[in-house]
């Protein structure tokens, strides 16, 4: 084992990155290499070490993966900083730890409810299938086993479906069930060699600060021994147990009830891409009495979404409608209907006259605000600061109550609906709203969910096409009156731990030295939501870890605004546009979007490139052209390999000639081509494959 971490320390040297970072994962090697309970993963350790994978190996061990406000989710691997079954299982131990201490002997009975989703990891680059490999084939009903297996050690009763379901059923069933806890075995919409935990409380939300800080520093800083039984012996004592078939009928029945008309002459293609949505948003609308047609090639439950353009299953993503649509055009839909892997997110596409029509998080907001305006009288939308101002308007018109400016998370949401609970007026709830396409349409969860939200859609569409109306005459409509609003997000994704250094280094500059102006755009206010409340723990302060850049509006534009935010999932920092407009005649809002949409452009660009040269990135212009979610690196490999893409048409053979293009594309994963054609267009006039006379 010391020759092995001899080996190991003197690759690390070869690394541009800090001594601190290189010792943690030195430190975490001796532990995995040596100890009893991490025997299993040595094999591949080995391997690793011997396969030289330096940035990799550092990257799996330099920290514990970090367990965030609502738990664990990440790339799965071996190491402390990857999804395993080890760490899966410090977090059950952790979590239990923190329940006995919060509910006492009677955790135990009240137990934890249990749901997982289809994920199911396929291997990497790095490591060798060949050996024993812990983390071969691990699907989330895996993680969700071994995690049952330690809270029952502990004596917590877990209840589990008997198959996968989707995180706002999970959320119900907390309620339904009065139990202590719930847990989701699931990584949403992350891409498909990532897996997680994440954790609800009693009332079936994720925590929020303090409260969660406890939990983390329980799961952090006080697991000394994970228990364990047998999965088999556990269930023979009583303490797992299976959920019966009420629990889904009961959430079936709830999430159906939230509708506000008859109307359903609607034709619908729906997708779960590939994930629970089946057992929610299709039974749903079905039951409700819609004609839903089932999109099969992405609708069948599958870790590896190969059938999703880019295996990406985000609605928020319009690439990933892309198989679907086929089946949508074939069929004559009216509308498409989409839900991420755990079917808390909801995306849409609306035939409007001939052409489809992709709706972005916000819009679908606007959408829903709209519908719950003209179907009661009165009650409460509640959105997070990032969500569309035009809600804004749309309440003070319509005389709605709105709680709005909450940090981003859905939890926020839910903590103002527990509020309005114990006060006895969780009735005047209407919808929760945050821009990832996460809604919640009553107060039946603590969560957001696809299911009710895409029964108010489907029957809004349904009335509209009694008028040969759609949801975007609708949502025009809605602009015409209230002002046009256009909110967009991108990211700056950098993985591993140097990818951290530069995302924190960012906001702390950003902060720190506030800009005057972006490009030609200048900063009229500032805001730090450091500085906006007491922070009350330390995931307060990350949750905070906001800025607000309010810029000087230009003729025509009533506001614009520029929110940044490092992500609590991902490695990425995120960046929220909004440019908001007085109302606009319906005569002239074709007009005022083609302006608005070229002033987003520019404004894009002027912040992007700001905020790339202040982690000393010249990123070029032609980069934004690129498919947005691509870490930062593999965007600017792709202009370095640009050149020997071009110089291609010198090879002969033109099968070789295929064969060395993707080669050369690897790194960039599946459907690499669409990442990446409209950045070599625009320097070479024609998509790669024509270039290189490969297209036949």
């Amino acid at each position: 084992m010391k020759n092995l971490l001899l080996e190991a320390k003197t690759g690390f040297k070869t690394l541009k990155l800090k001594e601190s970072y290189k010792k943690a994962a030195l430190k975490n090697l001796a532990l995995w290499l040596t100890k009893e309970e991490f025997k299993d993963y040595v094999p591949q350790i080995k391997h690793l070490i011997t396969k030289k994978h330096w940035e990799y190996l550092l990257d799996s061990f330099y920290q514990v993966i970090p367990f965030g406000t609502g738990g664990r989710r990440g790339e799965v691997g071996i190491g402390p900083n990857r999804i395993n079954p080890w760490t899966i299982k410090a977090s059950a131990q952790g979590h239990s730890q923190y329940l006995l201490k919060k509910h006492g002997v009677k955790v135990k009975n009240a137990g934890v409810v249990f749901a997982y989703d289809v994920r199911e990891f396929n291997g990497n680059q790095y490591l060798d299938n060949a050996l024993k490999n812990p983390v071969k084939n691990l699907k989330s009903v895996d993680l969700a086993k071994a995690a049952a297996e330690v809270y029952a050690a502990n004596g917590i009763k877990v209840y589990m479906f008997n198959g996968i379901r989707t995180t706002p059923e999970l959320s119900f069933a907390v309620r339904y069930l009065k139990a202590a806890a719930g847990d989701v075995f699931s990584a949403s919409h992350n891409p498909p060699d990532h897996n997680g935990k994440k954790l609800y409380d009693e009332f079936g939300g994720q925590l929020i600060p303090p409260d969660d800080e406890i939990l983390v520093k329980e799961v952090t800083q006080k697991v000394k021994t994970i228990k364990h039984l047998a999965y088999q012996k556990a269930t023979g004592l009583g303490l797992i147990v299976k959920i019966k078939s009420d629990v889904d009928e009961a959430y079936l029945r709830a999430a159906a009830k939230v509708s506000r008309s008859s109307a359903r002459n609607i034709n619908i293609t729906y997708t779960s891409l590939h994930g629970c949505g089946l057992t929610s948003v299709y039974k749903v609308l079905k039951n409700s009495g819609f004609k839903v047609k089932l999109d099969t090639k992405t609708s069948r439950p599958s870790g590896r979404f190969e059938n999703i353009t880019f295996n990406i299953p985000n609605p928020e993503v319009v690439e990933s409608f892309d198989t679907t649509l086929k089946f949508a055009q074939k069929n004559k839909s009216d509308l498409i209907i989409s839900s991420d892997p755990d079917a808390d997110r909801i995306g849409l596409m609306v035939k409007h006259k001939k052409d489809w029509v992709f709706l972005n998080g916000n819009e679908i907001a606007t959408i829903l605000v709209g519908y719950a305006a003209t179907k009661n009288k009165g009650g409460l939308i509640v959105k997070t600061v990032v969500t569309t101002d035009l809600i804004k308007n749309i309440c003070a018109a319509k005389r709605l109550q709105l709680t709005g400016d909450l940090l981003v998370g859905f939890k926020y949401i839910a903590a103002e609906l527990n509020k309005l609970e114990k006060k006895g007026k969780n009735k005047n709830f209407l919808l929760g709203a945050e821009e990832s396409n996460g809604y919640l349409g009553g107060d039946y969860a603590r969560d957001k969910d696809a299911a009710g939200v895409a029964v108010w859609l489907a029957e809004l569409a349904a009335e509209l096409k009694k008028n040969k109306k759609t949801l975007i005459d609708y949502l025009n409509n809605l602009y015409s009156e209230y002002g046009y609003f256009r909110n967009y997000l991108t990211e700056v994704r950098i993985l591993g731990a140097i990818g951290q250094e530069k995302i924190n280094h960012l906001q702390k500059t950003l902060r720190n030295n506030p800009p005057k102006k972006f490009g030609n755009f200048k900063v009229k206010k500032f805001e730090d939501y450091l500085k906006h409340k007491p922070l009350v723990s330390g995931t307060d302060r990350v949750a905070k870890n906001m800025l607000v850049f309010h810029l000087t509006p230009l003729k025509g534009v009533n506001s614009i605004k520029v929110t940044i935010r490092p992500s609590g999932t991902e490695p990425k920092t995120k960046i929220y546009f909004e440019i908001g407009t007085k109302s606009v005649a319906s005569s002239k809002l074709t007009k005022t979007k083609a302006e608005t949409e070229k002033l987003l452009n520019t404004l894009e660009k002027s912040v992007m490139t700001d905020l790339y040269r202040l982690i000393g990135v010249d990123f070029p212009e032609r980069g934004f052209l690129l498919f947005w979610q691509l870490p930062l690196n593999d965007k600017l490999k792709y202009f370095q390999i640009e050149p020997q893409i071009e110089n291609l048409r010198k090879e002969i053979n033109l099968q070789k000639r295929r064969e060395q293009l993707f080669k050369l594309l690897s790194f960039l994963g599946s459907n690499p081509l669409e990442k990446i054609d409209k950045a070599f267009i625009a320097k070479n006039k024609k998509p790669i494959l024509k270039y290189l006379r490969l297209n036949a």
